[in-house]
């Protein structure tokens, strides 16, 4: 029985000591046929470190790795490139002086690997430059360039935009030399998490092709469910693969959906379900940034954006939703063309585990007691499981209390029904429940739907001082939106929440069966 690959990022270990792989080499074989310059965005921990190593490998000729893999017949094993290998993943850079030093340091290791002498000169560019040159004119083939985690010395200062743009401009000049040393290179790939443009970073590199939403290699990092079912067949005995899916599976780049190898590994570890990718990343950027533009939560079951939205990322702006598909949390769940080869794309979470884990966080941002939201949350499930709405609107009121006042001077949400909407829909998507935001029927959109076991719950919310007292729960019928839900053998309830903007809490909350 293979081993599981676990925080194995390096392809010799994989081959050599019994570990399971999926064969990403027929892809690999069509980049390396069909171009040269490349540039590939996807979330972290998904597979991107492997897949540079793999190249590295083929290009460096290590045929015996290769043995039954595609690859091992479908490669000109009888030539040797010389490789370079920029890798950022490690450590955390806060100066343009760092970033030299680091990138410097990665090029006197390569040129003293081959033996090439550097000039007696410090800037780093140029050095990277003349070691590109020496062992092109050395070995007598293109120079092979892979950079991993191009962008994380941005990131990790995305909160401090001039320190962001010290090291953007930094990487920019490094980055340079790929543009001026065209003739001397065999294959270039720039592989991260999020796309800059090309003008900030890529400055005159307009021969990189971006294949981030290429379906012809939608599937070059992560598991698509064939590979899963084929490769961990030793491990599927006793596993409910629908759940499984439901919880992992679902990231999409316009071609098969895949699984993040780093959640589905240590699944089949602990044989337990848990949010294994989200707990090693800390999305307080993203969490408050979601708070600063105002984002109604519910909406990102189904946001709706063009390619240059999704591509507009740099320190200067950052697009919310730009920022949620390329760090991981929202994912493609439909394109739609619309004229002269235009597109909208339509965004969405990619499964349970990123739905649970992300409306959790802001519920927690929101109070900042994690205690009391815990028993809370359990307070609720048992609340629903009881019929007991009393308790609900106990519950509730507890957390909107527990906001601290400080909260509302830094914003006006407390004046409309969708930051109330958001929070609701948050408590009940953090437990992991079946939630509808903005469900259609014929009749109009219900604010919100939570299916429960057998049971159906319909809300509306509604401010006091926007509207009539007990105008909620009027609406729900009026409306008539539980025929929506009729006649399918499930019991349902209506429930009309009223919030006052004055007390920012709960005011009313009124219900009926229907």
């Amino acid at each position: 029985m293979k081993k599981l690959p676990i925080g194995i990022q390096t392809f010799a270990d994989i081959r050599t000591d019994n570990y399971c792989y999926v064969d990403k080499t027929p892809l690999i074989a069509r980049l390396v046929e069909q171009g040269r310059y490349y540039f590939l965005s996807r979330p972290r921990r998904f597979g991107k470190s492997l897949l540079v190593d793999t190249l590295a490998q083929a290009f460096s000729g290590n045929k015996d790795l290769f043995q039954g893999l595609y690859l091992e017949k479908h490669w000109g094993w009888s030539t040797q490139y010389p490789v370079i290998k920029l890798d950022f993943a490690q450590g955390i850079l806060t100066s343009r002086q760092q970033l030299d030093t680091v990138v410097q340091d990665m090029v006197l290791q390569h040129a003293s690997a081959a033996e090439i002498p550097l000039p007696p000169q410090n800037e780093v560019h140029l050095l990277f430059s003349w070691l590109i040159h020496k062992l092109h004119q050395k070995t007598g083939q293109q120079v092979v360039v892979l950079v991993d985690e191009y962008d994380k010395p941005i990131l990790d200062n995305i909160t401090d935009a001039p320190k962001a743009a010290e090291l953007r401009e930094g990487l920019r000049n490094i980055y340079s030399v790929l543009k001026a040393q065209g003739a001397h290179l065999r294959f270039v790939l720039l592989t991260g998490v999020s796309k800059f443009s090309k003008v900030s970073l890529f400055s005159g590199l307009n021969n990189l092709e971006d294949i981030t939403l290429d379906s012809r290699f939608s599937s070059v990092c992560g598991y698509t469910q064939e590979e899963l079912e084929d490769v961990f067949a030793d491990y599927l005995d006793g596993i409910d693969l629908d759940q499984v899916k439901k919880w992992y599976n679902g990231y999409n780049f316009l071609g098969d959906s895949v699984y993040n190898p780093f959640d589905i590994l240590l699944y089949f570890r602990n044989r337990e379900f848990r949010p294994y990718w989200f707990e090693t990343g800390t999305p307080s950027f993203l969490v408050r940034m979601l708070m600063e533009k105002k984002m109604f939560i519910p909406e990102l079951e189904h946001l709706t954006a063009d390619e240059e939205l999704l591509s507009s990322f740099d320190v200067d702006y950052i697009a919310p939703e730009s920022l949620l598909f390329q760090t991981g949390y929202l994912t493609i769940t439909g394109r739609e063309q619309l004229f002269d080869e235009e597109y909208i794309y339509h965004l969405g979470f990619p499964n349970h585990e990123v739905r649970k884990s992300l409306s959790g966080s802001i519920l927690h941002w929101y109070s900042q007691e994690l205690t009391s939201l815990k028993r809370n949350q359990v307070s609720l499930f048992r609340a629903l499981q009881a019929h007991n709405f009393s308790a609900l609107e106990q519950i509730f009121h507890a957390f909107f209390a527990s906001i601290p006042h400080d909260w509302y001077r830094k914003n006006e949400l407390a004046g409309y029904e969708g930051y109330y909407c958001s929070v609701v829909y948050c408590y009940f998507a953090a437990l992991g429940l079946n939630v509808r935001p903005e469900d259609v029927t014929n009749h109009g959109r219900i604010d919100l739907t939570v299916c429960f076991e057998e049971q159906v719950y319909i809300f509306e919310f509604k401010v006091n001082e926007l509207t009539e007292p007990g105008c909620a729960l009027e609406q729900i019928k009026k409306k008539r939106y539980a025929e929506k839900y009729q006649g399918q053998g499930k019991e349902i309830w209506l429930i009309g929440v009223e919030f006052s903007r004055a007390e920012r809490n709960v005011s009313r909350v009124e219900w009926e069966k229907g």
